[in-house]
């Protein structure tokens, strides 16, 4: 029997590094559950280390309840076995210590023994407190017009609770600076990924983020058909790559079309890479990549992207053998490192410009106040428009 196992959180939350995913819901956004990770301990970024000015501190939160329902298919499995499965970060000897600390509660109760579940049983895991990392806490507004808020979002912020983060995450930040200022609390439409940094579009009106949904929908159907960006929707991104992989001379643009989808992963039960696009639930993909310029530690590239699928550029220059300067997680071929999670860090990524068409009608083109260059550094518009096209 094989027993779904739990993505990135019990939502199947998967933030789209660098892929822009829409963050779901029936008006774009969806607030998900943290990724259980260890039994009641830190997450992988925990401490009580010093932090540098502008971040918060390592604290411990509130804790959390994570909710499964018991299908037909599982009936009659331990409570222990079902939990083993279901979120592989944690065996089955470590679920039987939380049924007998009371953390496991079937259907209003606590459930003590390592009884068999029925069809329909709802479970909760009353996880208890737990020690959140550091995180920076500035980021710099780009633009506000009342309703539709974009930052720029510090590398190392976590956009939305998931993946072992619940308090330190933007969208708390958010209502922590907006509660009571007499307006509805600016939240995400989009995901970046934690180490990711760069525009983020927010928005406080319920109408206004179901219309950037639909946008960013419309988006990668039409750039997937072939068609170009529908309503002026256009992501570009800025990423330091291993040196010397690319087939390109500088001002060369590369285009990837691997496909994205969930395969086995020992920590996670199934984690997002590349794939042949043959098995059901792969998902088309489509980028973009222009070679900016190069030098021998590592290589500048531009990545416009025509589908938003989770850590769709981290994959996709993994795929073409050239991963993002020290990712831990995608190697050459775009598979996942089995002792690497898709919260570790070490890579350079920047979602730099942004181009819509708001609901209020005209054109917004947005920069970072300061585009990735070789070294981390500020640069101007490189203005590049290749000689040629290849495709991968």
């Amino acid at each position: 029997m094989v027993i779904p196992a739990a993505m990135d959180s019990p939502a199947n939350a998967a933030p789209a590094d660098g892929g822009s995913e829409r963050a779901g819901g029936r008006d774009g956004w969806r607030e998900d559950a943290p990724e259980p990770l260890s039994a009641g301990g830190p997450g992988r970024d925990g401490g009580l280390e010093a932090c540098p000015e502008g971040w918060l501190p390592a604290a411990v939160n509130q804790g959390w309840s994570y909710r499964d329902r018991v299908e037909p298919a599982l009936a009659g499995l331990p409570a222990s076995v079902f939990y083993a499965a279901r979120h592989r970060h944690s065996d089955r000897a470590c679920w039987q210590a939380r049924l007998a600390a009371g953390e496991i509660w079937r259907n209003g109760q606590p459930l003590l023994l390592d009884a068999p579940l029925a069809s329909g049983d709802r479970l909760v895991w009353r996880r208890p407190p737990w020690l959140e990392g550091p995180v920076p806490a500035d980021f710099q507004v780009v633009y506000d017009d009342g309703d539709l808020l974009v930052i720029d979002k510090p590398a190392g912020l976590p956009v939305l609770p998931a993946g072992g983060w619940l308090e330190h995450t933007l969208l708390r930040l958010l209502e922590r600076r907006h509660q009571g200022a007499g307006a509805a609390i600016p939240r995400p439409v989009h995901r970046l990924g934690r180490y990711t940094s760069g525009l983020l579009v927010c928005a406080r009106q319920p109408q206004t983020r179901a219309w950037l949904s639909a946008s960013l929908r419309e988006s990668t159907a039409a750039g997937l058909a072939g068609v170009g960006e529908v309503g002026g929707c256009r992501k570009l991104y800025r990423a330091l790559v291993v040196p010397g992989a690319l087939p390109l001379v500088p001002g060369e643009t590369l285009l990837i079309n691997t496909a994205i989808g969930r395969r086995e992963h020992l920590q996670l039960g199934q984690i997002w890479c590349a794939a042949a696009g043959s098995q059901p639930g792969d998902l088309a993909a489509s980028s973009s990549l222009t070679l900016l310029e190069c030098s021998p530690q590592a290589d500048l590239v531009q990545v416009a992207i025509a589908s938003g699928r989770p850590h769709q550029i981290r994959i996709h220059c993994a795929a073409v053998g050239a991963p993002l300067w020290g990712d831990p997680l995608y190697g050459p071929g775009g598979q996942a490192a089995p002792a690497a999670r898709p919260g570790d860090g070490g890579y350079q990524l920047q979602a730099w410009r942004l181009e819509l068409q708001p609901p209020s009608g005209g054109a917004l083109v947005l920069e970072a106040p300061r585009a990735l260059g070789l070294g981390g550094g500020a640069r101007e518009d490189d203005g590049v428009a290749g000689p040629g096209v290849r495709s991968a």
